[in-house]
């Protein structure tokens, strides 16, 4: 139970304590100034507390937005303070004034007080009875409930998220909070629903691609409801960040490994390659992304001809959509997936993502590059950021250190990076099975990696990096897998890029939820991109030779995509349970 004190005598006929008690909150009144002190010193030290001028006329949604809000540690409108026990430290003891006095007390310790956008509901303490009949008819005058479900869908989302799933999904979300469910919840039953749409896939029939195919777009829908669910009922959480934010990757990946095994039992048509290089072309997309918003985390507004452009587009209001669509947020992925894959086969179905996936890839890029290129200097913070983001470890740190006098111009990094990677995978293309050439080209990638790495990653492109990098790791472990033509090396191969994908996911929603990168152990732990790569080229050295050892290949990869997905998971649930984490959902563009 939370505490709400009136600092006043409430006022005759007003619904004010009402409000309160539905959002949780035991309502106490200090019928002199003296009272507030007492109150608030009667109040456990747990409690989250709200103090309320008794003349405050306004919606009930609003005095939630203000003081439920776990993500804040106080909120505040017009006569109305809540604040975390945290916060409540900060108060001054012996405090007899009301909530605006008190929110200046908070705001001179350094206390950061949230103060919601409302819109159009109400709140407002009036002077006088006049406007205070005003402000009542003003409340009247807006359907409080109705506010609280368009505020539960996300302003800005993809075309078939917002008229396809939205309209009914924000219902259902609704139907959710009122009898006690919650966003985990939820995003688990999405999950569940997944993996069971990728069973069905995998049994190889028409029946269970067609059954597959319905799942997935359920499992989108409760999705979506999760993230709504949140923002209807504000119950933001830490473990609910880390669920909505991985669940999304191991749901697509998974149902990629269902169709993958699906169309080897069904047609014995092996699609393991194509799976591996959706994973790795959505993985290099979002990591395009994410490297590129850190990088210009700390920049103004940017003036160049390509911003311009885009706002003049977003004037247009089918442009919007259409660009929102080209990008193939999540939405239209997975209802592609889903179609294609109740009526076409495993086969057709990649080629198409594939296809659409490279077009928004090289769509995204295009813009990033135009907008680059008028950039101004990165600042400390997010040149550190990006270099978080390449999960560069002992060898390419070693390099960097050896080379850091080096002077380089300034797009001599992603130069060096693309260079390293282009090496490494063209000699694991070419190069004979089994020989030393490709172990030699990892020892050229990681040092290119350290040469990228030698100086601060502020030039206009160096966000670069990082897609570069994931590109080089996951492109060694499939092109080597694929020519193995073995059966369980491609399975064994995408189970790797699966742990290490989840790891550079967990990297960027660390680093997006202000908590920074991983610790520097976890990094070092699993080799980084450079010495996981050169580690696989030795085997593939080792066991893709003459002799027929391919099973001593497969064999380094299982084990490699075990012990980095125990130690990344271990290390992921011991932060995303902790105290340090940030207790947000993902409200950033749609995945």
């Amino acid at each position: 139970m939370s505490t709400a004190i009136l600092t006043g005598p409430p006022v005759a006929g007003s619904s004010l304590e009402t409000d309160l008690r539905s959002l949780g909150f035991d309502v106490r009144v200090a019928s002199r100034p003296a009272e507030v002190s007492t109150h608030l010193a009667a109040a456990a030290a747990n409690e989250r507390l709200a103090l309320i001028d008794p003349r405050f006329v306004g919606h009930a949604h609003a005095l939630r937005l203000a003081l439920k809000d776990p993500r804040f540690e106080a909120g505040a409108l017009p006569g109305v303070l809540g604040v975390t026990p945290e916060a409540r430290r900060a108060l001054p003891p012996g405090l007899t004034g009301g909530p605006q006095e008190a929110a200046t007390a908070l705001e001179a310790a350094g206390v950061e007080i949230h103060r919601p956008e409302l819109g159009t509901l109400v709140a407002t303490v009036p002077a006088d009875e006049t406007a205070r009949k005003e402000a009542e008819a003003a409340v009247a005058a807006v359907d409080d409930e109705a506010v609280r479900l368009r505020s539960a869908v996300k302003s800005r989302d993809g075309f078939f998220t917002t008229f396809c799933v939205s309209p009914y999904s924000r219902y259902l979300a609704r139907w959710c909070a009122r009898r006690g469910l919650t966003p985990n919840q939820v995003t688990t039953a999405s999950l569940l629903t997944a993996l069971i749409a990728a069973g069905c896939a995998a049994t190889g029939e028409r029946w269970g691609f067609v059954t597959a195919g319905v799942l997935l777009i359920a499992s989108f829908v409760l999705d979506a409801t999760d993230g709504q669910l949140a923002r209807y009922d504000l119950q933001y959480s830490k473990l609910g960040a880390w669920l909505d934010a991985t669940f999304d990757r191991a749901k697509e990946y998974a149902y990629y490994a269902g169709l993958a095994l699906g169309a080897a039992r069904g047609s014995h048509d092996d699609v393991w390659a194509l799976a591996l290089g959706a994973m790795l072309l959505m993985t290099a997309r979002h990591t395009v992304d994410f490297s590129f918003n850190e990088a210009a985390r700390d920049e103004g507004a940017t003036t160049s001809r390509t911003a311009a452009l885009s706002s003049r587009l977003d004037s247009a209001g089918w442009t919007v959509w259409a660009r929102r669509m080209i990008v193939l947020p999540i939405g239209e992925r997975w209802a592609l997936i889903a179609v294609l894959t109740a009526a076409t086969t495993p086969r057709i179905t990649f080629l198409v993502l594939l296809v659409a996936g490279a077009l928004a890839a090289c769509y995204t890029t295009a813009g990033r590059l135009l907008r680059s290129l008028h950039r101004r200097a990165r600042t400390d913070r997010a040149a550190e950021g990006v270099r978080a983001l390449t999960d560069s470890g002992p060898l390419a740190e070693l390099g960097a250190r050896l080379l850091r006098p080096l002077p380089l111009p300034a797009a001599a990094a992603p130069a060096v990076a693309f260079l390293g990677g282009a090496v490494i995978l063209a000699t694991a293309w070419a190069a004979p099975l089994g020989s030393p050439w490709p172990v030699l080209a990892a020892a050229v990638y990681a040092l290119c990696a350290g040469v990228a790495l030698a100086r601060p990653l502020k030039g206009p492109v160096d966000w670069l990096l990082p897609p570069f990098f994931r590109i080089a790791e996951y492109g060694t472990i499939l092109v080597l897998a694929a020519r193995t033509e073995t059966d369980g090396a491609l399975p064994a191969a995408f189970g790797l890029v699966a742990a290490l994908a989840y790891h550079h996911y967990d990297t960027v929603y660390r680093i997006r939820g202000g908590t920074g990168a991983p610790p520097h152990w976890l990094v070092r732990a699993v080799g980084g991109h450079e010495g996981r790569t050169l580690l696989v080229t030795v085997a593939a050295a080792l066991w893709l030779g003459g002799g027929g050892r391919t099973q001593g290949f497969i064999f380094a990869l299982t084990t490699l995509a075990v012990v980095i997905a125990a130690v990344v998971l271990v290390e992921s649930i011991r932060f995303w349970v902790s105290s340090q984490a940030p207790a947000v959902h993902d409200e950033g563009e749609p995945a």
